[in-house]
């Protein structure tokens, strides 16, 4: 049984940071049943890792290590409820921070 996830496509994320919302991309694909994706900002695109997508429950989560401004991994968790996310990003030493993120 071959179906596309619910959350395939492009989602605007918006970190909620201390130093004022940051926009990102995020592209998620279901390829022979495994999610895979990227986000970008800032004119870099980075390959999103260990994503899981729980379709009972709505759970998303996946790993972002950037290299600019500063090599950070973050590590978002949130629920997808229609078109719309929602959660936590995880900065590791500078603190974890709201997301949300609505389908582009």
């Amino acid at each position: 049984m071959e179906h596309t996830a619910p959350i395939d496509g492009k989602w605007s994320v918006i970190i909620h940071g201390p130093t004022g919302p940051q926009e990102t991309t995020l592209e998620l694909k279901t390829v022979d049943g495994v999610l895979t994706g990227t986000q970008s900002a800032m004119g870099q695109v980075e390959t999103a890792t260990d994503l899981s997508f729980d379709p009972t429950n709505g759970e998303l989560a996946w790993v972002n290590k950037i290299k600019k401004p500063l090599p950070i991994t973050l590590k978002f968790q949130g629920v997808v409820e229609g078109n719309n996310i929602s959660g936590k990003v995880n900065a590791a030493i500078m603190g974890s921070f709201p997301f949300t993120a609505v389908r582009a």
